[in-house]
């Protein structure tokens, strides 16, 4: 699919700040880099294929505090090229307070979704 054929879709966090941005099936950050991606079961995996969480239709990412490793890595698709994100997103609807067995992953833990060269859980380069 072309870039600019599907719509760009922010991702807020539960403060109402775009951090992210969904071209489906792609997740990019505010800079246009992609971070992951989206699985028709709203399921949210980062760019080296582990499990984030679940896209909600706020649409924030959130994911059980105490859900670990135990959904199995998955093969990332072809890497998108880089997007132009909007210069203005809507304001952010009313979210839900989130319970506390849920984790906002863009706002508490926005390093689960890095770029492909950055990250710790990045492979060696050699």
């Amino acid at each position: 699919m072309a870039q600019g054929q599907s719509r760009i879709i922010p991702i807020y966090t539960s403060q109402g700040d775009a951090e992210a941005f969904l071209q489906y099936p792609y997740l990019f950050n505010r800079l246009g880099e992609w971070v992951g991606w989206v699985t028709p079961q709203r399921e949210v995996y980062s760019v080296m294929g582990f499990f984030v969480g679940t896209l909600t239709s706020d649409p924030r990412i959130v994911r059980k505090r105490s859900e670990d490793a135990d959904k199995p890595r998955q093969r990332p698709p072809r890497a998108p090229g880089r997007i132009t994100t909007p210069a203005q997103v809507p304001l952010a609807p009313m979210m839900q307070e989130l319970t506390h067995s849920l984790v906002d992953v863009l706002a508490e833990e926005p390093e689960r979704l890095h770029t492909l060269d950055s990250g710790e859980m990045r492979e060696d380069m050699d």
